[in-house]
């Protein structure tokens, strides 16, 4: 096989976007209705862990494709482009995850039909505390020190984002120095913790929790073990690719992936076992000719397109219709209306992120280009 390595598109990608963004939908479905005391099956193992799934597939995707294109960079200009790349992490990440921000604190309280439970002790308690670290885009310490309205509280996954961002280009500019490189970041990230927790000082035992949730949200491996795939590729590792192409692999792969998922089997620990099956998965329907799937259809291309609004919006879009229910269809909860809502809530989610991609993601990215080059 040849890999053109100029060539930076991959088939399939939206469509591993929309599945990972569909899964964090369905989770916050159920765990919105859970929260509101409405029937729900948030118990149940696989809805509990969906949204955690959801978002390990696309810290892998993030990975695979951030490393690919800093891989190719180097390869084509001798060198990495530090300046241009944050130039587009920031006009793609940051306007609506301010936006979805600025919204959470200081529009949706103020608007009945947002209303959430807990919501006033987040708006009050620790505030400048929160809105600081948020305006750092430090969401997950935020999430994990102080919490957050639920309204953005989905944000933490974009600091995570963000800092594997300010740590993966200098490892490609700098190979010989990402020892170095490496334990500096993780330092300054421990000491950022560690000052935290110090400011909040909390109990040993809330303290011990902090930590176990900021670690298992802190999945910077998974990222990196997209990382990894993608320099598979780039480096042309056919032996080991041409495996794991092959179609019987594929099917036992998918096969135990969904025994796994099914039956809601979770793993802890610092490099997810889901994570491995993603991976697996995001070489195949990206890299493999003979992918037994296929992710190209318009549908899923264009929820792919919008996933980043998807995964912003659709927490307040959720709130939003459940609240309406609530106030204009006394008596929903007993009836037929939980397909109702999940129709609803998916459609008015896609349509919200449809409108953002179109008229505030898109130009800004097309103005970005203008202004400074791709």
């Amino acid at each position: 096989m040849v890999v053109d390595k100029k060539k930076r598109y991959f088939p399939n990608l939206n469509g591993i976007r929309a599945i990972a963004a569909s899964l964090v939908v369905f989770h916050h479905l159920e765990q919105a209705k859970h929260a509101l005391g409405i029937a729900n099956v948030y118990d149940v193992p696989i809805i509990q862990h969906a949204g955690r799934l959801g978002v390990g597939l696309f810290f892998v995707l993030s990975g695979f494709l951030i490393t690919y294109l800093l891989l190719e960079e180097r390869g084509r200009f001798g060198n990495v482009d530090a300046k241009k790349f944050y130039l587009r992490r920031v006009f793609r990440i940051w306007p609506i995850y301010f936006l979805i921000i600025g919204l959470s604190f200081f529009v949706f309280p103020h608007i009945p039909a947002f209303d959430y439970p807990g919501i006033e002790e987040k708006l009050t308690v620790n505030l400048p505390e929160r809105l600081t670290l948020l305006l750092l885009v430090l969401p997950n310490f935020a999430f994990v020190l102080y919490d957050l309205p639920y309204w953005c509280a989905q944000t933490w996954s974009i600091g995570v984002e963000e800092q594997f961002y300010y740590l993966w280009p200098w490892l490609i500019k700098y190979p010989k120095k990402r020892i170095p490189i490496l334990i500096f970041f993780l330092l300054l990230t421990a000491g950022l913790l560690y000052f935290g927790l110090e400011m909040v000082d909390p109990s040993q035992e809330t303290r011990e929790s902090m930590i176990t949730t900021f670690l298992g949200q802190f999945r910077i491996q998974t990222m990196a073990l997209g990382g990894l795939c993608a320099w598979l590729v780039y480096h042309d590792k056919w032996k080991f690719l041409n495996f794991i192409f092959r179609k019987d692999v594929q099917v036992i792969a998918y096969v135990i992936l969904l025994v796994l998922f099914f039956s809601g089997v979770h793993f802890f620990g610092f490099l997810e076992v889901y994570a491995l099956f993603f991976a697996f998965f995001v070489l195949n329907v990206s890299c493999n000719p003979n992918t037994i799937v296929h992710l190209g259809h318009p549908v899923m291309d264009h929820l792919g397109k919008i996933s980043y609004g998807l995964y912003i919006y659709h927490v307040a879009v959720i709130v939003l219709i459940i609240n309406l229910f609530e106030m204009y269809a006394p008596g929903w909860r007993d009836a037929g209306y939980q397909v109702v809502l999940y129709v609803l809530s998916f459609i008015g989610s896609v349509a919200v992120a449809t409108f953002s991609f179109n008229y505030i993601e898109k130009p800004l990215l097309a103005y970005k280009d203008r202004k400074f080059g791709r």
